[in-house]
C-alpha cells in the first residue's frame, strides 16, 4: 500500500493535516527529516503530536517531544526519556516493535480502536506514525499524532485482545 492509500485511511482532519504536512515536507525525498518539518504549519495539531529519535546503533528510541494533550494522558513528558523506561515492561515490546518497523522499513502506520491502553486509559481513537530521516533515506526518528476523546472517569484498562488495529503502508 502506498502513501496515497495511507492518506485515504485517515478519518480525523487533525491527523490528516499532520500527514499532509509530512508529505509536503518530504518533497522529492523518500522521507522528510526533523528539520524539514515546520511547527507553524502544524500549530493547531501540536497538542496531539509526539516524536521519538531513533539510535540505529543502539537500537533505542529517545523521546523528542509530546504535545500537551499527550502529556496529559501520561501525566509526564516523554521528552528526553528512553522508551524502555517510559513504558511499562508489559507494553514496551509491542510499542517498540511498532515504532521500529515504521523507522526501519520505512513504513507509515495508521491505527484505530482503543488507544492509550498502556497509559491506563481507554477510548476509541485514531493514530498515525510517520518515519523521519535527516538524509532523506535512513530512518532516524518518527513523528506521530493521536486523537481520542478524553472522557471523565476514563481510566479502566481494557483487555489486550481489544488493542487497536494497526495497518502499515510502504513509503513510496
Amino acid at each position: 500500500m502506498s502513501v496515497s492509500e495511507f492518506l485515504t485511511q485517515i478519518e480525523s482532519p487533525r491527523l490528516l493535516n499532520v500527514a499532509r504536512h509530512w508529505v509536503a515536507a518530504r518533497g522529492t525525498k523518500r522521507m522528510p527529516g526533523w528539520s524539514d518539518l515546520d511547527p507553524l504549519k502544524m500549530a493547531p495539531e501540536l497538542p496531539i503530536v509526539w516524536a521519538w529519535k531513533y539510535d540505529r546503533a543502539a537500537d533505542t528510541f529517545t523521546g523528542r517531544l509530546a504535545g500537551e494533550e499527550i502529556n496529559a494522558i501520561f501525566g509526564a513528558s516523554l521528552r528526553g526519556a528512553a522508551m524502555k523506561e517510559f513504558f511499562e515492561p508489559r507494553w514496551y515490546d509491542l510499542i517498540f516493535a511498532r515504532h521500529k518497523r515504521v523507522v526501519t522499513e520505512p513504513a507509515l502506520a495508521h491505527g484505530s480502536g482503543p488507544v492509550f491502553l498502556h497509559a491506563g486509559r481507554h477510548a476509541h481513537g485514531e493514530r498515525i506514525i510517520l518515519p523521519l530521516a535527516e538524509d532523506g533515506l535512513t530512518g532516524d526518528g518518527l513523528i506521530g499524532a493521536t486523537v481520542y476523546p478524553v472522557a471523565p472517569g476514563a481510566g479502566a484498562v481494557l483487555e489486550m485482545e481489544a488493542a487497536e488495529t494497526v495497518l502499515f503502508f510502504a513509503v513510496d
